[in-house]
């Protein structure tokens, strides 16, 4: 039943009740009358008693409204107020009292420039304004929800504060930004909400907030209310010396982490391990393996298990499987205490499909592209962000700032740039539309990743970009103002190829393959690069490095730890996925830990004491990773020994004095009197050979200092004579420059 009222005219009450009023905030709240002779205000209960208005400042009550409405309509006038003042509604429940902050009565907290740069591309940090912020407004604390919605004909927050019922807060609609908000007092952190979004065409979508910093597991998907309490960093040095660091004349040897299978927890070993135990296992094993840097697979929310984080939902949410926000700024806390980089597995590339998401946000293809020959990706039926979109873009700039800034991540790895940059990418020729000037470059992703390197460096020095591209794009890690894409390190998926190519051949053809061996260094300096063993290279069936490689379980190890000593001695910084380090034997699965039992066996045991021992020679020997990217910082003495599978080259230091030289030995068979020039004259050390006992070699080693003769070898003056190990690789530096010493 409605009581005939002036407090709504023209059926707006109605309206209101039905869902149909959008702009609830000219008709809800306080305002002044039609007469301008007093204030009317006017609000929706459902369940209320009755409603009085009480002034915030000093509890008064100033008036009692009507019940107009038994669904929850309440209004009333106060005739000598007509300066609009801030209020609390008291309601009167059947079963209890409860004050309320009217979220009608507040203005909107968006800040004219906050949403100019929005709008313009640019904003780098939209999450705090967008999303659930708590703020301080008018002498009260609550959330301030904003999302972004263009096309919608109504968007209403719904939430455990408010039962879930889209008629009870409905924002504010800004036209010329597409933004819509709302402030409300009476919420609490942790409780769930979502939008209820209605589109052109009178259709509700439910969706959980883009911005959302925290959400609820799946299938239920709601975006959580995040905390207020901060965390208190204290790596402030690590921050400092950072910024002043340049990684490219640095050590880098990266341990690549799945952190929902690195270890597992629980008599069934199912449970995840979260960060405090991470804190505590993870952090010192990386530590004391020797990595310089952790590289975390995608942690943004995601709803399949099955997709590694690679489809992420939640790009601002860290995922609920380790813990909360503030864990994970103390893990990340913790191993810059053990001075380890953390980097980010970050997808800008594509969003999944799931309905509570981005697809079709307000109705429309707001996020993606309209034509799915631009906004679908044929391989993994995900959908591909509108580039050229400037809130798109903002968005996108925004989440990658805000893993920088707010988590204190050291670097974004960038997955699928290639898929990014190709608008042909894995198309047929009538499943791509080509761009302005007829090429099958995407112009606009180029922008967006050009724009983005050069912020985020601006911003965070001493940070590292690093691409995922597979493709022989040109300047993937040239400076952006040299036209190039502005990354510090791309993946070397050619050397990768190529070398796994190389070890999965049994030693007997290994001749006729040489080349996959040495190609990488006819490229080797026209980029930044990475060389990475990654999960890619022990899933969907192709088994684990230990399983590609021939011959018996002696031949096995001993080409992996071969393996391992060229990829360590070789141009690049390195990348090795977790369990890569002890062979695991079985491919790699998701669902489950490691195989850590393996450990209690000798040969994989020797395998990871060698790849410590690698990663601790790397670090105090410069000739391996100064000169990384400059040619003059390599040497070939002997690449074309096909016949023996051998491989003979020098690492140079900026000063040349410091210098290794790398013997590589592919074949099962042992060299003796293997004569070996060098650079200088005097005696060299064995600092390394992976044909040691303690490793699980044969011992065929080089022991006590090698005093060099002067007989001219492989183009150098002074020479040595050794005995090369079968399967192995042995390193070899001036005694002076032992690390062991």
């Amino acid at each position: 039943m409605t009581v005939a009222t002036p407090y709504f005219h023209q059926g707006s009450d109605i309206a209101l009740l039905n869902g149909e009023y959008t702009d609830v905030f000219s008709l809800l709240g306080m305002h002044s009358s039609d007469d301008d002779k007093g204030l009317i205000v006017r609000c929706y209960v459902p369940g209320a008693i009755s409603v009085d208005v009480i002034t915030l400042k000093d509890g008064r009550k100033v008036a009692s409204l009507e019940h107009i409405n038994d669904q929850g309509l309440f209004a009333g006038k106060m005739g000598r107020r007509v300066k609009p003042f801030t209020y609390q509604l008291r309601v009167q429940f059947p079963l209890c009292e409860q004050l309320i902050n009217d979220p009608y009565q507040y203005d909107s907290l968006l800040d004219p420039q906050d949403v100019y740069l929005f709008g313009e591309g640019s904003q780098l940090q939209t999450y705090h304004f967008q999303g659930a912020n708590w703020r301080e407004h008018k002498g009260v604390t609550g959330v301030h929800f904003c999302v972004w919605a263009p096309n919608a004909k109504k968007v209403a927050l719904i939430g455990d504060f408010n039962a879930w019922d889209q008629k009870r807060h409905i924002l504010r609609f800004h036209p010329a930004s597409g933004l819509w908000d709302i402030f409300i007092v009476e919420v609490e952190a942790d409780q769930h909400y979502k939008f209820a979004i209605t589109d052109e065409h009178g259709h509700v979508v439910v969706k959980s907030d883009p911005y959302a910093v925290s959400m609820q597991p799946s299938p239920h998907n709601a975006s959580k209310i995040p905390s207020p309490a901060l965390y208190q960093w204290q790596d402030q040095q690590w921050l400092k010396d950072r910024s002043q660091s340049h990684s490219h004349n640095q050590p880098m040897s990266i341990y690549e982490v799945h952190l929902a299978s690195w270890r597992r927890t629980g008599e069934e070993g199912q449970e995840y391990t979260d960060y405090v135990q991470l804190i505590n296992e993870l952090v010192p094993y990386v530590k004391e393996m020797g990595f310089t840097h952790l590289q975390l697979m995608p942690i943004s929310e995601f709803p399949f298990d099955g997709s590694w984080g690679y489809q992420p939902v939640g790009l601002y949410a860290p995922t609920y499987r380790f813990g909360d926000a503030n864990g994970l700024k103390a893990f990340i806390d913790a191993c810059h205490q053990q001075d380890i980089a953390v980097l980010l597995d970050w997808v800008p590339a594509h969003f999944p499909r799931d309905p509570h998401g981005l697809v079709r946000f307000d109705g429309s293809c707001l996020y993606e592209h309209q034509d799915p020959r631009k906004g679908e990706h044929p391989d993994w039926d995900t959908l591909i962000y509108n580039y050229g979109r400037a809130e798109v873009r903002s968005f996108l700039y925004s989440n990658a700032y805000y893993w920088l800034d707010e988590f204190h991540f050291d670097g974004l790895r960038l997955d699928a740039v290639s898929s990014m940059l190709y608008l042909d990418y894995s198309r047929n020729a009538d499943q791509w539309v080509p761009n302005e000037f007829g090429g099958r470059e995407n112009l606009q992703a180029i922008q967006f990743l050009q724009e983005l390197n050069a912020r985020m460096y601006q911003c965070f020095p001493g940070i590292n970009m690093i691409a995922e591209e597979s493709t022989a794009w040109p300047g993937v890690t040239q400076a952006t103002d040299q036209n190039g894409l502005g990354f510090g390190f791309k993946w070397n998926m050619g050397w990768m190829n190529d070398t796994l190519r190389y070890i999965s051949c049994d030693p007997l053809y290994r001749r006729f393959h040489h080349g996959e061996l040495t190609f990488s260094l006819v490229y080797a300096f026209t980029e930044q690069f990475i060389l990475s063993l990654s999960h890619d290279e022990v899933v969907h069936g192709k088994g684990s490095l230990l399983h590609k490689i021939p011959g018996d379980d002696w031949q096995k190890f001993a080409t992996l730890r071969a393996y391992y000593g060229y990829m360590w001695s070789h141009p690049g910084k390195k990348l090795l996925f977790m369990g890569n380090e002890f062979a695991q034997r079985n491919e790699w699965n998701h669902n489950q830990s490691l195989d850590w039992h393996l450990l209690e066996y000798a040969p994989h045991q020797g395998m990871q004491d060698w790849v410590r021992d690698l990663n601790q020679l790397y670090q105090q020997t410069p000739a391996l990773y100064e000169c990384d990217h400059q040619s003059d910082g390599f040497a070939w003495f002997d690449c074309n020994n096909a016949d023996n599978n051998i491989l003979v080259y020098c690492r140079y230091a900026r000063d040349k004095q410091q210098h290794a030289i790398i013997v590589v030995n592919m074949s099962p068979q042992v060299h003796q009197g293997f004569r070996l020039g060098l650079p200088s004259a005097g005696q060299y050390t064995e600092a390394l050979n992976s044909d040691h006992h303690y490793y699980g070699g044969s011992h065929v080693i080089n022991e006590g200092p090698l005093e060099t003769q002067t007989t001219p070898w492989q183009g150098m003056d002074n020479s040595i004579v050794i005995t090369v190990p079968p399967l192995g690789c042995t390193i070899f530096v001036p005694e002076a420059l032992d690390p062991a010493e």
